[in-house]
C-alpha cells in the first residue's frame, strides 16, 4: 500500500513545480509587459518634451501691447510685457494660445501703397486659423507686428516648415461643380466662400463643372488620379452620391477588383450646395460651406462606412442610404414636377403620398450585426436558410408582410429639418446600418411617426416601428406589389391590400436622394469604412426646426 501513495505524492510534487515554473515564466512576462508599457510610456513623455520644447521666442505687437511669443512645434502661446508695479511684484497675465493644427496659412503683412501689388514695408507675420463656434468653423486672424524684415521672416519660415508636417493636410485638389444642384447656387458658392479659403491654404485646384447627370462619373474614370491630393464635390446629396460611387468604382478598376468593393485612395470633400445636404449634415453637423472648406485644408479625415446596392447579382450602385415604400413613392412623385421651386415640389409630393397612403407587400431579410435592445419584428419567422452569398455570416431573418417604410441607413443622415438625424442610433464608422421598417398602419399614425423626426426622439417609440442594426438587408417585393399613380385622388384612408402591378413594373427607390427605378428585389450590404470624407463625428446637427408641423 505504501507504492501506490509514494507515486502519488512524487506526481503532485511534479504538479507542484509545474505550477511553480510557470508561475514564473508569467511572471517574467508581466515583467516584460511591465518594462514594454514603461519604454512606450517614457518614448511617449519624450515625444511630448521634444514638441514642446521652444523653436523660436520673439517680441511682437498683438494691437497696441508688446507680447513675449513662444513658437513649439504643437502651439503658439503670447504673452503680455507687463512693467513691474510699484510693490515689485509682477502681474501675471493669462496666456494667449493657438494650436497650430488650427493654423492653415501664414503670411507676412506688408506696408503697400495704392496699386502696388509687390513688395512693401514689412509689418509682420499673420496668422490664419479656424475658430469654433458650436459645430461651425470660422476664419480668424491672429495678426503678429514687428518691423524687423529678418526677425518676421525667419519666423514665417519656420512657421510655414512646421504646417508642411501635417501630411493629411492637401495640396492639389480635384474640384466637381454642379452649377444645377438646388437654387444653382453652386459656383456662387465655390467663388466666394471655398476658392478664397483654398487660395489662402496655398491648395492648388484642378475645376470641372459638370454639365450633365453621370458627368462626374465619367471624368473620374479617365481623369490621372495620382496627382491629387483629394476630390472635391460642390452640389447637393444627388451629386455626393455620384462622385462617392465613382471613386469607389475607379478603385475597383484600379485594382482589378471587379468582384469586391476597394477603398479609394483619395478622401472626399463635401461642399453644401444642395437642399437637405444630409451627407454634408453628417460629417460637418452643419450646413455651412466654409465649415467644410476649412475642414479640407486643414486635413480632418473622417472614415465612412457605405452601402452596395445589387440586384440580382448585378451593382446598381454604391451609397449611404434607401428608402423604399413611402420615401421612394414620394421622390417618384417629385421628379416628375420638376418644373417645381423645390421646396414646393417636396411639400407637394409629400402631401400626395401621404393622400394615396399604401402599404408593400414584400419579403423582408436581414442580417444582424450585433444584438439589438428591441426585436424587429413582433412575428417573426428564423430563416435557416443560409444566403448563398453570405455563407458563415450568420443567419438570415425573414419576415413576410406588410410596409410602409423600409429605410436602411450607414449613416445617421442628419439635416437641419432631422437634427438627430433619421437613423440616429448608427455612426459614420461603426461597421453596420440601421435598418428601419415601418408596418401597415393608420394614416394618421403615420403621420404621428413622421413629425416626431423633427424632435429630439421618440419616433421609434411606436408598436409598428421596428428598428435593428444590420450588416445586410434583402428586400423582396411579392407578386410583383407596388403603387399606381393612377389611383383614384378621392380615396381615403389606407388600405391593408396593396395594388397589384402588371408584370416587369419596376419600383422607386430613394437612394441618396436620387430615384432609381428596380423591377426585382435588392440585396444591400454594409462595407466598414469603405471611404473617406473630410469632416469628423458628430451627434447632431445644426437645427433650423421652428415647428413640428409637416
Amino acid at each position: 500500500m505504501s507504492e501506490p501513495v509514494e507515486e502519488l505524492q512524487g506526481e503532485q510534487r511534479d504538479s507542484t513545480n509545474k505550477k511553480k515554473k510557470k508561475d514564473k515564466r508569467s511572471g517574467k512576462k508581466k515583467k516584460k509587459g511591465k518594462r514594454e508599457q514603461e519604454e512606450e510610456e517614457q518614448q511617449v513623455e519624450e515625444e511630448e518634451e521634444q514638441s514642446e520644447c521652444v523653436v523660436l521666442r520673439g517680441i511682437f505687437k498683438l494691437g497696441k501691447k508688446s507680447h513675449d511669443v513662444l513658437l513649439t512645434r504643437t502651439r503658439l502661446t503670447w504673452t503680455p510685457i507687463t512693467p513691474e508695479n510699484p510693490t515689485g511684484e509682477a502681474c501675471t497675465l493669462q496666456p494667449g494660445v493657438v494650436l497650430l493644427q488650427d493654423v492653415f496659412a501664414v503670411k507676412v503683412k506688408r506696408r503697400r501703397a495704392a496699386g502696388q501689388e509687390s513688395g512693401g514695408a514689412v509689418l509682420g507675420v499673420a496668422l490664419f486659423c479656424c475658430k469654433r463656434r458650436g459645430r461651425r468653423l470660422e476664419e480668424d486672424t491672429l495678426h503678429l507686428h514687428n518691423a524687423s524684415a529678418e526677425h518676421t521672416h525667419t519666423w514665417y519660415n519656420t512657421l510655414k516648415e512646421l504646417l508642411t508636417g501635417f501630411s493629411s493636410r492637401p495640396r492639389y485638389l480635384k474640384v466637381f461643380i454642379n452649377p444645377s444642384s438646388h437654387r444653382k447656387e453652386a459656383v456662387h458658392i465655390y467663388r466666394e466662400h471655398v476658392a478664397p479659403l483654398f487660395k489662402m491654404a496655398d491648395v492648388r485646384t484642378d475645376i470641372t463643372v459638370t454639365e450633365r447627370k453621370g458627368h462626374a462619373l465619367s471624368v473620374m474614370k479617365e481623369c490621372k488620379l495620382d496627382e491629387y491630393d483629394g476630390v472635391v464635390c460642390v452640389g447637393g446629396d444627388g451629386s455626393v452620391a455620384e462622385l462617392c460611387h465613382a471613386m469607389v468604382l475607379r478603385a475597383q478598376l484600379d485594382a482589378d477588383s471587379p468582384e469586391k468593393p476597394v477603398k479609394p485612395v483619395l478622401p472626399l470633400g463635401i461642399i453644401p450646395a444642395g437642399s437637405t445636404d444630409v451627407v454634408s449634415c453628417s460629417v460637418h453637423g452643419v450646413r455651412d460651406p466654409v465649415t467644410a472648406a476649412l475642414h479640407i485644408v486643414l486635413g480632418h479625415l473622417q472614415q465612412v462606412d457605405m452601402c452596395s446596392f445589387s440586384s440580382l447579382g448585378q451593382l446598381v450602385r454604391f451609397g449611404f442610404s434607401a428608402m423604399f415604400g413611402f420615401g421612394g413613392q414620394s421622390l417618384a412623385r417629385a421628379e416628375k414636377k420638376r418644373w417645381m421651386p423645390s421646396s414646393r415640389r417636396r411639400e407637394y409630393a409629400l402631401m400626395k403620398t401621404l393622400a394615396r397612403l399604401r402599404p408593400e407587400d414584400c419579403q423582408l431579410s436581414f442580417l444582424p450585426a450585433k444584438k439589438s435592445n428591441k426585436n424587429l419584428f413582433q412575428q417573426r419567422d428564423q430563416d435557416q436558410d443560409q444566403d448563398p452569398e453570405a455563407e458563415g455570416e450568420g443567419t438570415w431573418t425573414t419576415n413576410q408582410g406588410l410596409f410602409l417604410s423600409i429605410s436602411i441607413m450607414s449613416i445617421p443622415c442628419l439635416s437641419p429639418d432631422t437634427p438627430q438625424g433619421l437613423a440616429p442610433n448608427t455612426r459614420l464608422a461603426n461597421g453596420s446600418a440601421a435598418l428601419i421598417a415601418v408596418g401597415n398602419t393608420s394614416r394618421s399614425e403615420f403621420i404621428k411617426h413622421l413629425k416626431r423626426y423633427s424632435s429630439s426622439s421618440g419616433q421609434f417609440s411606436f408598436s409598428f416601428v421596428e428598428t435593428h442594426a444590420v450588416s445586410a438587408v434583402r428586400v423582396r417585393p411579392r407578386l410583383l406589389t407596388g403603387w399606381s399613380e393612377e389611383e383614384s385622388e378621392e380615396e381615403g384612408e389606407s388600405k391593408t391590400s396593396p395594388i397589384i402591378q402588371s408584370e416587369g413594373a419596376a419600383f422607386p427607390w430613394n437612394i441618396d436622394g436620387e430615384l432609381v427605378e428596380i423591377a426585382n428585389e435588392v440585396l444591400i450590404r454594409v462595407h466598414p469604412q469603405l471611404i473617406t470624407l473630410y469632416g469628423e463625428e458628430v451627434d447632431e446637427a445644426e437645427s433650423n426646426v421652428s415647428c413640428s408641423c409637416i
